[in-house]
């Protein structure tokens, strides 16, 4: 008996096996077959979830918890070295966030 068997990158090879051997593959591969079917028609597959804006469960919002908890950490974070710069740096600084050039605070 010939076995098909198709590999990862989509080659398929053919195989001779004795009958018994071919027997328990082929019922292998029926019910293995049938599982995927079953797991399909009763279940939403976790793998098959879109993340992002098409995420059936979550949709997709700048505003989540994790993203929230960053933005504190980032706004810490420039405070705190905000504050170990020197009242002319901090005045500079503030200039050019305003949107002066470093030429006109020059």
């Amino acid at each position: 008996m010939k076995i098909k068997y198709e590999f990862a990158d989509g080659t398929v090879s053919e195989v001779e096996v004795e009958e018994s051997i071919g027997a328990v593959i082929i019922d292998s591969r029926r019910r293995e077959d049938n599982l995927l079917r079953k797991e399909r028609y009763h279940c939403y597959s976790l793998d098959a979830m879109q993340y992002g804006d098409k995420d059936k469960f979550m949709p997709y919002s700048e505003e989540s918890p994790d993203w929230l908890m960053e933005q504190e950490e980032y706004s810490d974070h420039i405070n705190r070295t905000f504050a170990r710069l020197s009242e002319v740096q901090q005045r500079r600084m503030l200039m050019l966030a305003s949107g002066m050039s470093m030429h006109e605070i020059a």
